[in-house]
Parts: C-alpha cells; sequence; structure tokens
C-alpha cells in the first residue's frame, strides 16, 4: 500500500514529495525489534548494576572517573533503546498509520530528535573518554590534581547537552525529520534544500570526528602505556587498572567504528550528492548502528580482570605475568638470534674455541634478566 499525500496540505514529515517512503505494515519485522531491543535493555541493565558494584568497591580515582563515563554510556545506550524500540514495536504491532495518529509531526519529530540524540552522544562520550585517559596516562599528576567526581558528571553531562543541541536544530529551521518506511520510524530528511543536506552532513561529519578522535588518542595512549609497562616509570605507579581501563576502552571503540562508520559515510556521500536515501541502505546501516547500543555493555560485563580469572582460573592476569611473558619471549628470540650469528661464525671463519673471540653460547647460562622483571620484582 503506498500512500500519496498532497504537499500542500501535508506537514513535511509525511510530504512523500521529498523524501522516498512506502507505508508497509506488513513488513515482517516485529520479532526482529522486539528480540533486539529486549536483550539491548536487559544487557544493559546488567551492564548498569555491575557498573554500580564496581563503584562502590573501587578505592582509587581514576578508575571511579572510567566508570562514570561507562555509566553514562550504558544510561545512553539503555534510554537509546527504550525510546526507539517502543515506538517501532507499537507501530509493528498496532499497525497504525502515522499520518493519521500524528498529522501535526509531534511524535515523528522526537523519534528523529531522539534517534540523533542517543546516536551522536555514546560516539561524543567515547571521544571525551579517549581524551580522559589520554590525559591521564600522558600527564597523570596533572589529571589526579584537577579531575573531581563532580567534574566528571559535569562533563558527561556536557555531552549529553552538545548532543541535544544538535538534535533540536531542525525545530529552529536547520534541518528536518521525515518518516522513513516502513512507516514506523523517522529520521533525517533528505532533500535538495541547503538546510536539510547540511544538516545530515553536520550529523555524519560530528560522529566521524568524534570517531577519528577516539582512535588517535586511543593508539597514543596505548603506546605510552607500552613504554610505561617495560620502562623506568613503571617504579613510580601501578598500572594494572590503566590497562584494563584502555583494554575495555579499546573495544568500545571498535564496535562504535564497525557499527556506525558504515552509516555515517552513508550519510555524508547521499549529502554530499543531494539526493534521496536507498531505503535498503539505510535499513541496513541502521540496523549495524543500533546492535552499537547491545554490544557495548557486553565489554564491561565480560571483559575485566574478574571476569577473566573465572573464564581461567589457571592463568596469571597481572601485569606482572604479562610482562614477564613479554620479557621471555624476547629472552628466547635473543637468544635463538646469538645462536645462529655464532654458528655463522663458526663456519666462516674455523679456529679452535679456546682462542676465539666468539664463544659457544652454553645452554645452562641463564640469560640477563630483563629490565621489566627486575622492575617487578624489586
Amino acid at each position: 500500500m503506498s500512500i500519496m499525500i498532497d504537499s500542500s496540505h501535508t506537514p513535511s514529515c509525511y510530504n512523500n514529495t521529498t523524501t522516498s517512503y512506502k507505508y508497509n505494515p506488513d513488513s515482517k519485522n516485529v520479532s526482529y525489534s522486539a528480540t533486539a531491543t529486549t536483550f539491548g535493555l536487559i544487557s544493559n541493565l546488567i551492564a548498569f548494576i555491575v557498573l554500580i558494584k564496581s563503584f562502590r568497591q573501587t578505592k582509587n580515582n581514576s578508575p571511579s572517573f572510567f566508570l562514570i563515563f561507562l555509566g553514562g554510556l550504558v544510561v545512553t545506550d539503555f534510554m537509546g533503546l527504550l525510546v526507539s524500540g517502543s515506538f517501532v514495536i507499537s507501530f509493528h504491532a498496532t499497525r497504525i498509520d502515522w499520518t493519521e495518529l500524528d498529522p501535526t509531526c509531534h511524535f515523528c519529530n522526537f523519534m528523529g530528535m531522539s534517534l540523533v540524540f542517543y546516536g551522536l552522544s555514546p560516539l561524543l562520550l567515547g571521544a571525551t573518554m579517549a581524551t580522559q585517559r589520554f590525559i591521564g596516562i600522558n600527564h597523570p599528576f596533572a589529571s589526579s590534581s584537577r579531575m573531581t567526581k563532580r567534574g566528571t558528571i559535569s562533563m558527561v553531562l556536557m555531552v549529553w547537552f552538545i548532543a541535544g543541541s544538535i538534535s533540536l536544530l531542525p525545530q529552529a529551521g536547520f534541518g528536518s525529520y521525515h518518516i522513513q518506511t516502513p512507516g514506523s520510524w523517522c529520521f533525517l530528511s533528505m532533500t535538495p534544500k541547503t538546510s536539510d543536506w547540511s544538516f545530515a552532513l553536520l550529523f555524519s561529519l560530528v560522529g566521524l570526528i568524534s570517531i577519528a578522535t577516539s582512535i588517535l588518542l586511543n593508539t597514543v595512549s596505548v603506546v605510552t602505556l607500552l613504554k610505561v609497562y617495560c620502562g623506568a616509570e613503571r617504579r613510580q605507579r601501578s598500572r594494572d587498572h590503566e590497562a584494563e581501563m584502555m583494554l575495555q576502552l579499546i573495544l568500545i571503540m571498535t564496535i562504535s567504528t564497525v557499527c556506525w562508520c558504515p552509516l555515517l559515510v552513508f550519510i555524508a556521500q547521499t549529502a554530499v550528492a543531494r539526493t534521496h536515501f536507498n531505503v535498503k541502505y539505510l535499513l541496513l546501516w541502521i540496523r549495524f548502528a543500533t546492535w552499537n547500543q547491545i554490544l557495548d555493555p557486553w565489554v564491561y560485563i565480560l571483559f575485566r580482570r574478574s571476569v577473566l580469572r573465572r573464564v581461567n582460573p589457571n592463568a596469571d592476569w597481572s601485569r606482572t605475568s604479562i610482562i614477564s611473558l613479554s620479557s621471555s619471549i624476547r629472552d628466547n628470540v635473543h637468544r635463538s638470534a646469538r645462536t645462529s650469528l655464532g654458528s655463522n661464525l663458526r663456519v666462516d671463519v674455523p679456529e679452535d674455541p679456546e682462542k676465539s673471540n666468539v664463544m659457544p653460547p652454553s645452554p645452562t647460562t641463564s640469560s640477563s634478566p630483563s629490565p621489566c622483571l627486575i622492575g617487578s620484582e624489586s
């Protein structure tokens, strides 16, 4: 059933002359939407409970700041799934035509704003968390003296404010929201109008810049953390919790990149070309992006040292064990290289071993301890 409505008597959010739209209440998507939404809500609820318990047990400031950011991310993902899932599932369950239920576009605009807000907030929070970890690892003393729990909460609120301000721009005349096929949701309106494609491009660029910032700062932080692990600075402060936080942050960044980049690039390409959305790809990439809210909570639920110890209790997940393992591998490589070098020299210049300057390696002589091991034992 295709609905064509006179644009002169219809609000822009239902006007078929601007964006391709087909009302299709017979789509068999209710099971997928209900399953994904329910699973995502339960996952975020479990993650939130785990975060609260961890926050109460945390004594150091740095992990508690990170837990506040994770809490903001979990709340954002939970509310995003709750709002968008409620609209989509109710449409499929009741098969209501939005043009009859909401002739003034209030619900459509609200859902469009919700998708933009709950889409940008996790990406901006990921960039903010990457920035906080970058400062905490590279400038730990400045970070510890200036960072407070109240300041961390203020940063989360600021991220929400920025995302909310961008989502409200269509209400000020910059951009608009439009109902999308199969008629169960509203999103960016892609028209030749300058305000519409500019707003779509702004949404895409903010998301892509946030992801790029996260990738850049997390890469620098990981490199710095690895240097500190095997450097002299390891004696000054423990880095166990920072390694755990960086692992979780990298996984969150990876999930966001895989889930959101296809949609953001697709929107940017469509905005630059000033054409209509390809409905098939728009639905596909929107579903990709939705999985970001579902997978995020499992990063903290699963990738914690306490959980890893339960999965493999025989393994030592401490920093000393990891450093010792890397040092052992490096020593074995050096020993093999010296053995190979000594063999080559003996073949090229045969002489009495007692007079040779190249002493054959002794299998019973242990190699000198690694600087990392010395630091861990001291």
